[in-house]
């Protein structure tokens, strides 16, 4: 099959899940282009996992001019695919402008906070999808929501799985020496320094936290347009809060960590809470998008914009052994029941499947949760990793 995967402007969940999916459908034998921004092949490298790639510039706000050019792009890029299958709102409207079809589209993310008229396209674009999409997939509720108040009329909720693990570079007693955490409490943070990413609401919390002995240290693990303004606040309060930058060490983070915040204002599924609970850490998250959809048994959640519930609940977690015993428990638990790669591979195949008219209707129940999926056959073209032309125009 050949397959088109669009994708949008990407700093990193949505960049690593096509990837995964691009190296899984690749390695089942399909012939899998990517489209997007040339930025995205140099973060996520497309091309090592065995796709093609095909830069189109595909912004993350509206610009009439790119968007022009980004259609006529996507209409010659897509014709001879089998199924285009674009990532998020915006790729998913210029897909559907530029009559690709047939199109799945996965919905990633709520609504970005805009004034004035760029705050009115979004709805627009959201709409678009909704009518025009053969399949939509939303990874929570109330996207799947969304969609459907738009119109959509074939919505299902996406299975979203994070890689496994890697394998630890350094024992736990080496990092915390780096962090400066010692034998204190370590409170770990991964995520981009970002306003949807609550980092503020974290660093008004973070003196209520810190404020036992031994003193925690707080790290935060990524990059971000407000990484100065991060710094300048840690600066002025004398904060014990370690700004780490982009790490490729994520695993070794976690297994050196006390417990796991994510105090997000909006979420997906959030692969690093998957990966917070493989390493079988407490978590703390904020109840909002797909979190509570996903992990309300396996993690203690709280209101959003709230630094006061955020610091009682890690305060909690840090000093309580029992409580942070249960959580690891609970963590353990439905770690053994995750998603994994092959069930979004299932997941999006069987959608291919039907969109092509070869299966009738997609079962979008993901195997781990008790119904076997539809495993589409191997095409028997070009292999993983074969340097052979592209099906898509250049």
């Amino acid at each position: 099959m050949r397959i088109a995967l669009v994708i949008g402007v990407s700093s990193g969940g949505v960049g690593n899940h096509v990837r995964a999916l691009a190296e899984g459908l690749a390695a089942r034998g399909h012939r899998v282009a990517v489209l997007g921004p040339a930025g995205t092949e140099e973060r996520f490298g497309f091309t090592a996992v065995g796709a093609r790639f095909a830069a189109v510039d595909i912004g993350g706000t509206p610009r009439p001019l790119h968007d022009t050019a980004a259609l006529a792009r996507l209409s010659a890029l897509c014709a001879k695919a089998d199924v285009v299958h674009a990532h998020g709102v915006r790729a998913g409207a210029l897909c559907a402008l530029a009559g690709a079809a047939p199109l799945a589209v996965t919905v990633h993310n709520a609504p970005p906070r805009l004034r004035g008229p760029a705050g009115l396209v979004f709805p627009v674009l959201e709409r678009v999808v909704a009518r025009r999409a053969e399949a939509v997939l939303a990874v929570s509720g109330d996207l799947e929501a969304r969609m459907r108040r738009g119109g959509a009329r074939r919505v299902r909720p996406a299975v979203v799985a994070a890689p496994p693990l890697a394998a630890l570079r350094r024992p736990p007693h080496l990092v915390r020496a780096e962090l400066g955490a010692g034998e204190g409490p370590l409170v770990l943070v991964v995520a981009r320094l970002a306003a949807q990413k609550g980092i503020d609401v974290l660093l008004r919390a973070a003196p209520a936290i810190c404020a036992r002995t031994p003193r925690p240290v707080i790290a935060v693990a990524g990059e971000g347009p407000l990484r100065a303004r991060a710094e300048a606040a840690v600066r002025e309060r004398g904060l014990p809060v370690r700004l780490l930058g982009h790490r490729a060490d994520v695993a070794d983070l976690l297994a050196a960590a006390d417990v796991f915040v994510l105090p997000s204002r909006w979420e997906g599924p959030s692969l690093v809470v998957m990966e917070a609970l493989r390493a079988q850490l407490p978590v703390v998250a904020t109840c909002v998008g797909g979190i509570p959809d996903r992990y309300a048994e396996s993690a203690l959640l709280v209101a959003p914009e709230d630094p006061d519930a955020l610091a009682r609940a890690v305060g909690g977690v840090l000093d309580d052994p029992d409580l942070a015993a249960r959580l690891r428990t609970r963590a353990a638990r439905a770690a053994a029941h995750l998603p994994t790669e092959d069930d979004v591979l299932d997941q999006v195949l069987g959608v291919y499947a039907t969109l092509r008219g070869g299966g009738g209707r997609p079962r979008f129940t993901a195997r781990w949760s008790g119904t076997p999926m539809r495993r589409a056959p191997r095409w028997s073209g070009t292999k993983h990793g074969s340097t052979t032309r592209p099906w898509m125009a250049s």
